[in-house]
């Protein structure tokens, strides 16, 4: 845990100085047990600046690169040999400069092709450790909790980052997103996905990250935005933090939270009405893919027809 939270730390402080997070000093330390979470306010009126800042970063410092069977890669286009796992060892600049969006290129004995990085192809290829939320219960949840420009999200328990990426894709330049993670190994993971969407994409929201639990740190959220529109909440134990982070939506504002099991769904539920709050919805949705039979026409595609998660919405009346 230790050596997880210093390369947490190295890796911010290398975030600010290449342009992500660049002042956001609440978030370039290792959080110190024996301080309280408060006193990791003090730089907090310099925290983001509107979207990357620091140096330009543009789409084409990195690159997307995509085999036959979909398997996909995100690329930092820098001037030297690196190892890339599925591919080797090359020079991504020298490599894939010339290689325009579309054009094919062949990597030891693999040929790729070149696609923009937008989401569909950043949340394929995202690193990862945590298990992430996936297209299908994160599309619900933006559509649920009505997320779009402008809006201020509170976002506990990010994992690997992938339901990051779809929040910060639709709030824009003029949205607020903060995250929150106890997990030092977790949070570093995350951080550099975000990083890699932030320099992809013409417009990403402020983001603000704190270290710590969501009832640790839900002051420091409060004093970032005026109210939040959503909270969405990804942890073991949802009733702690439904009712620390209630009282920071808005009216009119929505709480979500993932339940892998059913009893997580029952105590979410439990605290959201404990809370105030009304429940709008809860359930989980189904996924089944279809695909071409063998002797024409489609049908559903064999395999597991898995579960994910629970799902619940609640409002601030």
């Amino acid at each position: 845990m230790a050596r997880a939270k210093l390369r947490t730390a190295v890796f911010m402080l290398l975030a600010q100085f290449g342009g992500y997070m660049k002042q956001t000093h609440c978030c370039l330390h290792a959080r110190d047990q024996n301080r309280s979470p408060s006193s990791d306010n003090n730089g907090m009126q310099n925290l983001n600046t509107k979207g990357p800042v620091g140096r330009s970063v543009t789409p084409v410092e990195w690159a997307v690169l995509v085999e036959e069977n979909g398997k996909t890669y995100v690329v930092e286009l820098v001037d030297h040999q690196q190892k890339i796992k599925g591919l080797g060892v090359f020079n991504p600049l020298a490599t894939l400069s010339e290689v325009d969006i579309g054009g094919s290129v062949v990597i030891g004995q693999k040929e790729l092709v070149r696609m923009p990085p937008r989401l569909p192809e950043l949340s394929k290829g995202m690193a990862r450790r945590a298990q992430t939320i996936g297209s299908k219960d994160a599309g619900f949840f933006l559509t649920k909790l009505g997320l779009g420009p402008k809006d201020a999200v509170l976002e506990a328990g990010i994992g690997s980052g992938g339901l990051s990426l779809y929040i910060q894709r639709v709030l824009g330049s003029d949205g607020v997103h903060v995250t929150v993670e106890p997990r030092a190994e977790h949070a570093e993971v995350a951080l550099e996905n975000l990083r890699r969407a932030s320099a992809c994409w013409d417009h990403a929201p402020v983001h603000h990250h704190l270290e710590g639990t969501i009832e640790e740190r839900i002051s420091d959220a409060a004093a970032l935005v005026e109210g939040y529109h959503a909270v969405i909440l990804d942890l073991p134990d949802h009733p702690p933090a439904i009712e620390a982070a209630a009282s920071v939506l808005l009216p009119g504002g929505r709480l979500a939270c993932y339940c892998p099991v059913t009893s997580q769904l029952e105590r979410a539920w439990n605290a959201c009405e404990g809370a105030g709050l009304t429940v709008e919805w809860a359930g989980e949705l189904m996924e089944r893919e279809w695909g071409r039979a063998s002797k024409g026409g489609v049908r559903p595609v064999n395999g597991p027809f898995g579960h994910t998660a629970f799902l619940l919405v609640a409002q601030r009346l």
